[in-house]
């Protein structure tokens, strides 16, 4: 959490609605059909929203290694049909971009209009160039399929609601809602519009294609999804919960190598795999998640460039992003969302909730937090047929406003408000040097230096929240798998 300043309020309602159906040309197949917007509407609105991704998750410094991805990047794009002789002026002249985001969660995804992203995450669970230009291949193809615009058509009737600051509703990347804590308007709806199973295998298929004929071998994509699949089961899960809408990464890797044979058989020799020059360039990068943004450390919650903390409860989730620090506990029911406030006065942060009509206050007080000013609004709010309860704590502390808004069903209000205000009133300044000097583990490439299992490679000391068994999946090995002599490695430094 790097935090940037912002205002959420807690009941905003967004609806993701289209003006009308327009028809128009595929890139991919020339023929006409519905999308829910325009070309030059999908640019815009992807333009739009390309802001709000910066400003919420944030990109990651490095202009050497941004180039090395946007190379890649447009060396599979030529190759895609948003660059063929045969295609629509329109559509080849769309400029592409690529960034890198700086955050350690395993995703890439695109924008309408030719905005695609690759986290840092993503890259450090890779062992090949080969392997992102599949991937970057499959995204270039949901925007020239302009699957955004298919899906978005779909939804009209349906619409997406987003709730500012606060969300309630489903599970997405772990996150109660849909991760649009604080992403809203263009950026939200386009971001998590939810792709069909039959529009992430066009993707899949075109995606191999591109990077066939860009010379890649396409099949090393297949490698990549089996590090997803081993994340899932790592965590529990069958197939993870941001890539829900998506065919099962088993599946994926069958598919995968069988297409990249078929472009082999059509004059495709596919011999560019580049492990090599992807470490290189991935040498150094930050690995996992960065502490200088914050971290948890027995059930604490620090931040060392803003030199606060506080208490997290025991066994409840934490989503540390840019914008903001997320405590959910293990049931979804309730859920801490921490940020910067604009107002200029704690009383003034927890009126800017409190003061909703949508909100029933019960309790309002001006209060001190380990000697800092603050202030507390408890209310009541109704959502469909459920009331919550929600308190809202601010305190100041160097020339900043930090609020707390939790919340959590009424009925379950004596179990979770004294959770709530432990959290909030343990807020204090931190002094200890060993956490305001922190920093974060950072890639090493190193050459095995003999044959041994690869958890002889391990070191002592791992990054918190890392353990054996995740480094193994960022290197594509099993933990007692024999490495050979002369392997390269990704071991944090």
């Amino acid at each position: 959490m790097s935090f940037r300043i912002k205002s959420g309020l807690l009941a905003v309602v967004v609806f993701f609605t289209a003006s009308c159906m327009t028809f128009e040309r595929s890139p991919v197949t020339d023929s006409r059909r519905a999308y829910a917007f325009t070309w030059q509407q999908e640019i815009n609105l992807g333009r739009e929203a390309d802001d709000q991704i910066i400003e919420y998750y944030g990109l990651y410094d490095d202009p050497e290694l941004t180039a090395y991805i946007t190379a890649i990047g447009k060396k599979v794009l030529a190759e895609s049909h948003m660059r063929r002789e045969s295609t629509r002026t329109q559509f080849r002249e769309t400029a592409f971009t690529f960034r890198i985001l700086d955050s350690p969660v395993v995703n890439a995804f695109a924008l309408p209009g030719g905005f695609n992203y690759v986290t840092r995450g993503l890259l450090t669970h890779m062992t090949s160039e080969a392997q992102l230009a599949m991937v970057i291949g499959h995204e270039i193809a949901h925007v020239a399929a302009r699957h955004a615009s298919q899906q978005a058509l779909r939804q009209q009737a349906g619409q997406i609601l987003l709730i500012g600051t606060a969300v309630l509703g489903q599970e997405l990347l772990g996150i109660p809602g849909q991760e649009i804590i604080g992403l809203g308007g263009s950026a939200a709806q386009l971001l998590f519009l939810s792709y069909s199973r039959d529009a992430e295998r066009e993707a899949d298929r075109l995606g191999v294609e591109y990077a066939a004929k860009a010379g890649y071998a396409a099949a090393e994509g297949a490698a990549f999804f089996t590090t997803l699949r081993r994340i899932s089961e790592k965590a529990g899960h069958s197939i993870p919960s941001h890539l829900s809408s998506h065919p099962d990464p088993g599946e994926r890797e069958v598919d995968i190598v069988r297409r990249a044979e078929m472009w082999r058989e059509r004059g495709f020799p596919q011999e560019i795999v580049r492990q090599r020059e992807f470490y290189t360039a991935i040498d150094g990068m930050t690995m996992g998640e960065n502490p200088r943004h914050g971290f948890t450390r027995n059930d604490v919650f620090y931040h060392p460039e803003l030199a606060f903390s506080f208490p997290v409860p025991s066994n409840w989730n934490v989503i540390n992003e840019r914008n903001e620090v997320i405590l959910v506990n293990s049931s979804q029911q309730a859920v801490t969302i921490f940020t910067i406030s604009d107002k200029a006065t704690a009383a003034e942060a927890v009126d800017e909730i409190g003061n909703l009509e949508q909100i029933t206050s019960l309790e309002r007080e001006s209060i001190q937090i380990n000697g800092l000013s603050g202030a507390r609004v408890v209310g009541n709010m109704m959502d469909g047929n459920t009331t919550y309860r929600v308190e809202v704590t601010g305190v100041e502390h160097q020339n900043r406003v930090y609020r707390f808004l939790s919340y959590a069903p009424e009925a379950n209000a004596s179990e979770y408000s004294p959770v709530f205000r432990r959290t909030a009133t343990g807020f204090s300044n931190v002094t200890d040097s060993a956490i305001l000097d922190i920093q974060p583990a950072r890639i090493q490439i190193v050459t095995a230096d003999r044959s041994a299992p690869f958890s002889s490679f391990i070191p002592d000391n791992l990054p918190d929240g890392m353990d054996p068994e995740d480094l193994a999946i960022i290197n594509h090995v099993e933990l007692n798998e024999t490495i050979a002599a002369g392997t390269l490695l990704k071991i944090p430094r």
